[in-house]
């Protein structure tokens, strides 16, 4: 038989072609970045190189694998970290603005064998797994933006909201055999037009009522300092003047004469004449002082 098939070139190569598709048929190799899940029959039965933590490179399960040829199918599912954005996600603060969100949220397929069977889907099973993760995205970002303000995503608060929404997500996410990497807002922007006016108007009202009560406690908070400092005042000047009454009155008197005869020049030279007789008490300043 060998022989014929020696003689027969056309046989050879048939029987060569039929021995690679079912080595190719019988043998595959799993690569480092992928895992594989294994179908007989369309129902699955194992899965080789699944994804652990902290596991070292190399001794993941990855390389050849043997299978039943034609009986066998291989569904491919990435093991690294995979993203979904979700765009224009109307959401509602508890101060009343409606915000237009933009996110996004890594996630890893950890369990392949689930993401396989809760999808239905033999390929592009991470294509399948973003579509039933964006609408659950959405609605963790409603739930847990709608319990707060909309100064909380402009405040250090903001990295609690985000670990919130992760595991809200990370409830929803399980059934798919998916593990949450991280959720991050890109933006949140009040839509344009009359809503965002009537937002930046009620803002900046609310910043100038602010502006004027602390203006106004400040004004209060300067007279009652002023009032203070005019009461000490008061109250040296008496305790000053008392030690020495003589001494109060002359003084008293010679600020009288420097505006009444502007003695300093600080006044303007008047033509009007002051006649008063020597034994006036206004004078008695300038008799001397008794002793």
């Amino acid at each position: 038989m060998n022989a014929t098939l020696v003689r027969n070139p056309i046989a050879l190569g048939i029987a060569a072609l039929l021995a690679l598709i079912l080595a190719t048929s019988s043998f595959v190799i799993v690569p480092e970045t992928e895992q594989a899940v294994i179908l007989r029959f369309e129902q699955p039965v194992y899965t080789v190189n699944v994804w652990k933590p902290d596991q070292p490179f190399g001794r993941t399960g990855a390389g050849l694998l043997a299978k039943f040829p034609f009986i066998d199918k291989v569904v491919w599912v990435d093991k690294r970290v995979l993203d979904v954005d979700l765009e224009n996600q109307q959401v509602l603060s508890t101060d009343q603005l409606r915000l237009e969100v933009d996110a996004f949220a890594r996630f890893r397929i950890i369990n392949p064998l689930k993401a396989v069977v809760s999808t239905g889907s033999t390929s592009a099973t991470e294509d399948r797994i973003a579509e039933q993760l964006r609408p659950l995205l959405g609605s963790a970002l409603r739930n847990e933006l709608g319990k707060r303000p909309f100064a909380a995503l402009l405040s250090p608060e903001r990295g609690q909201v985000m670990d919130n929404i992760q595991n809200g997500l990370q409830k929803l996410a399980s059934q798919y055999g998916v593990q949450i990497v991280d959720v991050r807002i890109k933006h949140a922007d009040l839509p344009s037009g009359s809503p965002l006016d009537s937002a930046l108007n009620r803002m900046r009202t609310a910043r100038q009522q602010q502006a004027a009560t602390i203006r106004a406690q400040g004004q209060k908070s300067a007279q009652i300092i002023r009032a203070e400092a005019d009461a000490n005042a008061s109250r040296i000047y008496a305790e000053s003047f008392n030690k020495d009454a003589d001494f109060y009155d002359f003084y008293r008197a010679m600020q009288s004469y420097r505006q009444t005869f502007a003695a300093d020049g600080s006044t303007p030279q008047s033509e009007t004449s002051i006649i008063l007789s020597p034994n006036n008490e206004y004078l008695k300043q300038f008799t001397g002082r008794p002793r």
